[in-house]
């Protein structure tokens, strides 16, 4: 009987590793595990519910927004998060929350998908764009910027809109699809920038418990490669050369020599200690629209300042004492030019 099974896995090669019955249909890239499709559904599923359980993610009666970019991650967690909130009786109120940055032929193809998704899994559906917020899209900031520096307006517009948006839906939390390649992106980039300040929060499962908004992250401990399903695949045309790329190749590297570093470089910045003499960013909140800031005014604000005065680049040359200096510079002009756009997080919806 044994020789008949081992023939049989020979010829219709290994059996699932937990029901011992179906055909295994992939290797799972942190335990080594062969497993079937459907085993696979059910062990993905039952791992986010104990990282959401064990991690008092949410509370009942919770109102949440799932930041949606009709991306595989966002399109794999909002989906886990409605089943296991209906399967397990969460009590949440859950939202899709989109942001429109103004990319032709990549965001809105993509909010296309988050359309269908809100239609699928039946969540409603918020989206806001940088037009509305900032009186810019990102096609108008690269032709003034260039291809060198937009992701870092992206980045820092991309951050706020966020929380404008979960604001308009009076959320208490947002749930982002960041998973564990990610994660471990980030850290290795912070320790490249000697950012000691985010070095000692981006391993948190949730973060922001001090700001407007908490923001969790349901998929940290999950690989990339395991988040599957149907989703808007095109890169964002602007950020081929993104600093982030490259701490991506390196992480993918990294996993095929060996598959567990990816969770071995978040447990080490799960273990980092900032010492006690480190002077870390004092928060406030930006003097300008009131948003979270550790200076006079946000990123935001001196980015879209910069725009709107036809000096794109002065939110992004780093000196000593700058900001101060480019604060006091602002108000001295404050009256000599007009804003035409709209100021840094007003609304009119």
């Amino acid at each position: 009987m044994e020789v008949a099974e081992s023939k049989s896995k020979k010829a219709g090669g290994r059996l699932c590793s937990t029901c011992n019955q179906r055909k295994a249909a992939l290797k799972r890239p942190k335990t080594l595990e062969q497993i079937c499709r459907e085993c696979f559904y059910e062990v993905f599923e039952e791992e986010i519910h104990q990282v959401i359980v064990g991690n008092q993610l949410f509370k009942a009666g919770e109102r949440i927004a799932i930041g949606a970019s009709g991306g595989k991650d966002s399109t794999v967690l909002a989906f886990v998060l409605s089943e296991l909130n209906r399967r397990h009786n969460y009590g949440l109120d859950l939202f899709l929350l989109s942001i429109d940055e103004g990319i032709s032929g990549y965001r809105d193809d993509s909010l296309q998908t988050v359309k269908r998704n809100e239609i699928q899994y039946g969540l409603p559906l918020k989206i806001v764009s940088y037009k509305d917020l900032y009186g810019w899209t990102m096609d108008e900031i690269v032709k003034v910027i260039g291809l060198k520096n937009n992701c870092t307006f992206c980045g820092v517009f991309r951050r706020q809109a966020l929380d404008r948006g979960a604001s308009l839906l009076k959320v208490d939390k947002i749930a982002t699809g960041h998973n564990a390649d990610d994660i471990a992106e980030t850290v290795l980039l912070n320790i490249l920038r000697g950012d000691i300040a985010r070095l000692s929060r981006c391993t948190l499962i949730t973060t922001g418990e001090d700001g407007p908004i908490p923001r969790c992250k349901p998929f940290k401990y999950t690989y990339e490669k395991e988040i599957r399903l149907d989703y808007f695949s095109t890169e964002c045309i602007y950020s081929p050369n993104a600093y982030r790329g490259f701490a991506r190749e390196f992480i993918k590297d990294l996993e095929r020599l060996r598959p567990r570093a990816i969770l071995d470089i978040i447990k080490s910045g799960e273990n980092f200690r900032i010492s006690t003499s480190t002077k870390m960013p004092e928060q406030g909140t930006c003097e300008r629209c009131g948003y979270i800031s550790s200076q006079k005014w946000c990123k935001a604000c001196v980015l879209l300042e910069g725009l709107n005065r036809g000096l794109p680049k002065m939110g992004i040359v780093r000196s000593r004492g700058q900001n101060n200096e480019r604060t006091k510079d602002m108000k001295q002009n404050k009256g000599t030019k007009n804003i035409e756009s709209k100021q840094c997080g007003t609304l009119d919806f």
